[in-house]
């Protein structure tokens, strides 16, 4: 990484302001002081290869990837950087999140084990499928929530407007934690929450929820097999979930998108439980589980994967 004098510096801030010279210099200042922090962190990590909680999930050096779906990260050096740059900018973050909280090892709050959890997941669905859903008084419990939440599962799922987790699973506020991204896929920032939610709120259980007629996925079919490139940054969902459409292309079932979106469920799970992570090792210590599941819009059925 090449530096670059002061008089660049100042040439580039003149072009986008006419500040005066005193402020020039206070510019100047941060970001050679900040360069000099990006480039002491940066060394610090590839030489000691410190597992960082922000950085290395998705952008190590040397990934755990499953050879299967033919994942390659190589080509993430930039995002690696930038990363690396937030969290040197921002130490307190790396303070509060890279070791487990002291008591990790205490039991949820709510004392429920994964499969307790599953299973009161799967009723509340089948109530919702039977459209008999518990008496809801969202009033009642609001002012004890407001200062504390013991959710019973976390939800990765997809930012579809037809899919509503606390609907689908018949669940009151507070008693799940929802992620929600279009294509329901991994990400460096929905890791963090789902770390939250186990290693902090003492979760139980993750579900990556897919739907049927998923558009985010039907869009990553149709850019693999065009080749088009999608406008924005609409292209890395088209990369995230590329991998289970390859993936799908191999099996038998006739309908491409159904099984595209089966196994990018497959696929996500598959990434949590794989990369270096506090969700990780909990599931390696059989402190929490991980389940798959495919929500059905016409009947607003969930089925276990």
């Amino acid at each position: 990484m090449k530096g670059h004098s002061s008089k660049t510096y100042c040439q580039q801030v003149d072009l986008e302001d006419n500040l005066s010279v005193g402020y020039h210099t206070e510019i100047r200042k941060r970001q050679y002081f900040n360069r000099k922090l990006l480039l002491a962190f940066h060394s610090q990590v590839l030489s000691e290869r410190k597992h960082i909680f922000m950085c290395t999930p998705y952008f190590s050096q040397t990934p755990v990837v499953p050879a299967a779906y033919g994942i390659s990260l190589a080509g993430d050096r930039r995002m690696f950087l930038r990363m690396t740059a937030i969290a040197t900018l921002t130490p307190w973050t790396i303070n509060a999140f890279a070791a487990p909280p002291s008591d990790r090892d205490a039991p949820a709050p709510h004392g429920m084990s994964p499969a307790e959890a599953l299973e009161r997941l799967m009723q509340g669905n089948a109530r919702y499928v039977a459209n008999q859903p518990k008496q809801k008084d969202f009033s009642a419990g609001r002012a004890a929530r407001s200062n504390v939440q013991f959710p019973i599962a976390a939800i990765l799922s997809c930012a579809d407007s037809r899919l509503s987790p606390e609907f689908a699973f018949d669940q009151d506020p507070g008693e799940l934690f929802v992620t929600r991204v279009a294509g329901n896929f991994m990400s460096p920032s929905v890791l963090s929450s789902l770390e939250y939610a186990v290693a902090v709120l003492g979760v139980p259980l993750i579900m990556v929820l897919g739907h049927s007629n998923c558009g985010a996925v039907s869009a990553a079919i149709k850019s693999f097999e065009t080749k088009n490139i999608l406008p924005g940054t609409m292209q890395d969902l088209v990369t995230a979930i590329a991998p289970a459409v390859v993936r799908a292309k191999d099996g038998t079932t006739s309908n491409l998108l159904d099984r595209s979106i089966l196994e990018n469920v497959k696929l996500q799970k598959l990434l949590m439980e794989t990369r270096p992570s506090l969700v990780q090792s909990m599931v390696n210590d059989k402190k929490i589980n991980i389940v798959g599941g495919v929500y059905d819009l016409a009947t607003g059925k969930v089925s276990l994967v």
